[in-house]
């Protein structure tokens, strides 16, 4: 397992407990593993609403002398190490607690005691997984794992408790991950009836993955409509960037997952039904094609990841009046974006370039080609980028755009770096701004 849990390491201890306290870090929770300049913090800070239910242990004043401190000590396991640890709650319930004037209440749990070098080196945005279990196993009634966020743990335990893209911090119960979903009973409905009236065949065949378009589409409309609005002119609509990554990342997603499911389910069923033989032949004798549609989906499921963020910004484009011209070739390059056009680009124009990333990694790097072209902007929805990242892609002149509630996310690295604005500020300033004749006037 080492520091870096597994999937199926996780997923037993779940099963195995009766409640799960899932925590995002922030930047504040993990930097003092790393160096000592970052504070002597030794741990994390735990939300109030999760410190105030029941489920941590129940915290008392140990020192009478200091009445407004409620702490305690209790043994907790962590599976990566193997190790069990004495760990401790403070609360700080008053700031100034001698000075009667300036005396106030103050809401501050800090969980200290856990092992230094799993927080250490973790990109932005990691999670905490705190399990209760059910009962006390390993020496302790809780564990802990820390998953990076670059990880495929981290995606999957994302998908699994349906973490959406504002999530911060929760409290969950496993057993309901395991409940089905009434669109998934009626799948199963749908399926059994056609196995017994023989229209498998049929069925299969009216099952289809929807286009990439046609489910932007559908995403954006039902933002719409929860928003009350008609269009997604950028210069009305206040959070542009959180509008995509809300309608990108939630909305579309979850479209697309049922829709997924109606479609592999059908695939698998054909091969596991095939010639009404027995399921479990069919199933060894057909594996590989089985591995093959699996293959499939995952491959599937990134590539929408991407299309998906460019419908919605084009639809940005294309709502606010903004000139624009998508996937254009030029000098052996492909954008996402040029802002106007490539023709103003070859006259040597003011021309901005956008490209898009759902997630960076190390790909940003070949943006810095397309500098001579013009100045480059990479817009992103991903918020485990970090610092040092960040700092070399301001040497390299690229300009990071992100959703205005990741800029000042304390979870991310964006904060404080002039190299990365908003969307808000992307429209506002370097299009309304700095080029007013990029909007196409009424």
């Amino acid at each position: 397992m080492g520091f870096h849990p597994e999937w199926n390491d996780i997923s037993p201890l779940i099963t195995q407990s009766q409640r799960i306290f899932i925590k995002k870090l922030s930047r504040n929770d993990t930097s003092w593993a790393d160096s000592s300049k970052n504070g002597h913090q030794n741990g994390f800070f735990i939300p109030r609403p999760v410190a105030e239910s029941d489920f941590f242990p129940k915290l008392s004043n140990s020192n009478p002398e200091k009445p407004h401190i409620f702490d305690v000590e209790y043994p907790t396991f962590w599976p990566a190490s193997g190790e069990v640890k004495i760990s401790t709650i403070k609360y700080f319930s008053m700031r100034n607690p001698t000075d009667k004037d300036k005396a106030k209440p103050r809401y501050e749990w800090q969980h200290t005691g856990i092992p230094k070098e799993q927080f250490q080196l973790l990109s932005p945005a990691s999670l905490l997984l705190i399990g209760k279990f059910k009962q006390a196993s390993f020496g302790s009634s809780y564990w802990f794992v820390v998953v990076d966020s670059v990880s495929e743990e981290a995606e999957i335990i994302e998908t699994a408790f349906e973490l959406g893209a504002d999530f911060h911090y929760g409290l969950f119960d496993p057993a309901l991950l395991d409940k089905p979903a009434s669109e998934t009973d009626q799948l199963i409905a749908e399926l059994s009836l056609a196995v017994r009236d023989g229209t498998l065949e049929q069925f299969i065949k009216n099952q289809a993955l929807p286009s990439p378009e046609t489910l932007a589409g559908i995403a954006q409309d039902k933002w719409l409509y929860e928003n009350d609005l008609h269009d997604m002119n950028p210069f009305s609509v206040s959070q542009p960037g959180d509008a995509v990554m809300r309608i990108s990342r939630d909305i579309e997603y979850s479209i697309y997952k049922q829709a997924e499911l109606r479609f592999r389910a059908a695939q698998v069923a054909r091969l596991l039904l095939h010639g009404g033989g027995d399921p479990v032949g069919n199933l060894v004798r057909a594996f590989s094609e089985l591995d093959s549609i699996f293959l499939s989906a995952a491959q599937t499921r990134k590539s929408r990841a991407g299309l998906s963020f460019e419908h919605h910004v084009g639809r940005l484009f294309k709502d606010g009046r903004i000139r624009h011209e998508a996937q254009a070739v030029f000098g052996g390059r492909r954008p996402d974006f040029v802002l106007p056009d490539v023709k103003e680009l070859n006259i040597k124009g003011d021309v901005v370039i956008v490209s898009l990333k759902t997630t960076l990694r190390e790909r940003w790097k070949q943006l810095a080609l397309e500098k001579p072209f013009g100045k480059i902007f990479l817009a992103t929805v991903d918020d485990r980028v970090s610092g040092e990242a960040i700092s070399e892609m301001d040497r390299n002149s690229i300009c990071l755009i992100v959703p205005e509630s990741l800029k000042k996310a304390k979870e991310s690295a964006y904060a404080g770096y002039e190299n990365v604005i908003t969307f808000r500020q992307f429209f506002d300033e370097e299009v309304k701004f700095k080029r007013p004749s990029m909007i196409i006037p009424l």
